[in-house]
């Protein structure tokens, strides 16, 4: 990649903002954060290529994102697996079920809570395709259940854009710390104002962050 600014010609931008939807995306991305910090073009020899991480959107999405919550990725499996098989993931289904039918899947009462205050908040999951990442993270936060952090995921994953972050992540802070030789794991404050040197890439870096973080705690055994 020999250009190190972003190029609106390269990903979709339905405002002001650009969404990543393809693996020279992302690398377009690193390309301009490499060329803006040699700690990111080192890291990118060890973790490149980075992955595009795409999911699908909608109602689906952060049913599946609360469920993961607290729990492990077997236990979410098996209880997004039962709970596709009720047809949960269908709104007007979920806002019919009755408790007993919601435990059987595996929820918790404080989930059930959380499904049917996604299932009752009725969100246009169309419109926030082209949305703004402060009214998608708005929107959804206005759900029991979806903290920021889940918002800034889905608006990362899920609708591409490229530049959210998601600073609340212990990851990403532990993968900083390591990454700019911090001497203390960054909070969500610090974390938020380092990343703004990040932008227009900020979702880009939190790919590499993500990655060198793995890469370094299979290396060293970090905990």
């Amino acid at each position: 990649m020999t250009s190190t600014t972003p190029s609106p010609s390269s990903a979709r931008t339905p405002g002001n903002w650009r969404i990543i939807e393809t693996d020279a995306d992302v690398a377009e991305g690193a390309a301009w954060l490499a060329g803006r910090d040699p700690r990111f073009a080192a890291a990118l020899d060890v973790c490149a290529p980075l992955p595009l991480r795409r999911r699908d959107d909608g109602f689906r999405a952060v049913m599946n994102a609360i469920v993961g919550q607290q729990v492990s990725v077997a236990s979410a499996n098996a209880i997004v697996a039962r709970c596709e098989a009720a047809m949960l993931h269908d709104p007007a289904v979920t806002r019919q079920a009755t408790d007993e039918e919601m435990r059987a899947c595996g929820l918790s009462r404080q989930k059930i809570k959380y499904f049917r205050s996604l299932a009752e908040a009725d969100i246009d999951f169309d419109a926030l395709r082209d949305a703004p990442t402060e009214e998608v993270i708005a929107t959804l936060t206005a759900v029991s259940g979806v903290g920021r952090w889940t918002a800034e995921i889905y608006a990362m994953f899920s609708l591409g854009h490229a530049d959210v972050f998601a600073p609340n992540d212990l990851a990403l802070q532990e993968g900083a710390r390591m990454l700019l030789g911090l001497p203390d794991r960054p909070k969500e404050k610090e974390m938020r104002a380092i990343a703004e040197a990040w932008s227009p890439w900020r979702a880009v870096a939190a790919r590499l962050l993500w990655a060198y973080y793995a890469a370094m705690k299979q290396r060293e055994g970090i905990r």
